[in-house]
């Protein structure tokens, strides 16, 4: 067993995603209170790897790993944590992390803890619960740790640099696998591109119908702006899905995000939390997405709706 930190990046049409950035800066600053390496681990076909800031980047290219399939990348995973005995695997919370994340849990017997946003010297892992609004102090037994770490945990620009990655062996036969990648479905074009806008104006859970989308329209008209929201207000057949900010919708970065009734879920924080400025309304003054906020209000929304409506 070594003090190693092994970080499991993702990446899509050859683009590494934000998480995996934040993964290796904090893998990083573990690394060196440990006396190990932070080791980026790159699994696909013909991705550009030389990309992070690690001790050390291991990369497995081969053909059958150009699309993602949760099978492959598991076996791939599971026989070099195996081989290599790192003191910690690092994924991110995403719908990637959660296939692989669990799978090498299970099949190594090892602690995994879910919704990370802390690691400490000691392994003691902060976890989010309920949609943020508790948090848990996690310690895992065992020689071996698996944390899937929430995205915009921390800071992207540590774990950006430029070390040459060493290619390394398949180190396990991929030809009989049972799942198989067919096809990937992309989401149509909607009538705006919510990631091209400025100004948003988000609406959850909290607007309560569809006849009251209307009222966040017409606000956003007055501010220049485009209407978005979370998962709730989408799977409600509110709002199409192009309009959906999170991490099964879009990521956006706005001048001004401004969310009426989004209680902050971590789905949802993955999406935007990159805004410039953000100001929430949200009657639950509990609500976990006060704690990202630059503003807010403890306040009805369509109260605050209206009385913006008034003075603009």
């Amino acid at each position: 067993m070594s003090n190693d930190i092994f970080v499991i990046t993702e990446h899509m049409d050859g683009k590494f995603s934000d998480v995996s950035f934040e993964l290796v800066g904090k893998a990083k600053e573990l690394a060196s209170a440990w006396g190990g390496q932070a080791v980026a681990v790159v699994v696909g076909s013909r991705v550009a790897a030389n990309v992070f800031a690690s001790n050390l980047t291991l990369q497995i290219d081969d053909a059958a790993l150009s699309q993602f399939n949760p099978e492959a990348h598991g076996k791939v995973i599971e026989a070099l944590v195996k081989e290599k005995s790192p003191r910690l695997v690092m994924f991110g919370w995403t719908a990637t992390g959660m296939d692989l994340a669990a799978w090498l849990s299970a099949r190594l017997g090892v602690a995994c803890a879910a919704y990370v946003k802390n690691i400490g010297a000691d392994l003691t892992m902060t976890c989010q619960a309920y949609g943020g609004k508790m948090i848990a102090e996690v310690a895992p037994e065992g020689d071996m740790a698996i944390a899937a770490c929430l995205a915009g945990s921390f800071p992207a620009e540590a774990g950006q640099g430029s070390t040459a990655a060493i290619t390394i062996s398949l180190p396990i036969d991929l030809s009989s696998l049972k799942v198989k990648f067919v096809e990937a479905i992309k989401p149509a074009g909607g009538d705006v591109d919510i990631t091209a806008q400025a100004k948003l104006v988000s609406i959850g859970r909290g607007i309560g119908s569809k006849d009251n989308v209307e009222l966040a329209e017409e606000l956003a008209q007055k501010l220049g702006a485009v209407v978005s929201s979370s998962r709730p207000v989408v799977d409600a057949g509110w709002l199409p899905r192009t309009r959906q900010v999170g991490k099964s919708g879009l990521k956006v970065k706005p001048k001004l995000y401004l969310m009426l009734g989004i209680s902050g879920a971590p789905e949802h924080l993955e999406g935007m939390k990159s805004a410039e400025l953000i100001i929430a309304v949200n009657t639950d003054k509990k609500a976990p997405i006060f704690n990202v906020a630059h503003y807010g209000a403890t306040a009805d929304l369509f109260e605050v709706a209206e009385a913006m409506l008034e003075l603009l």
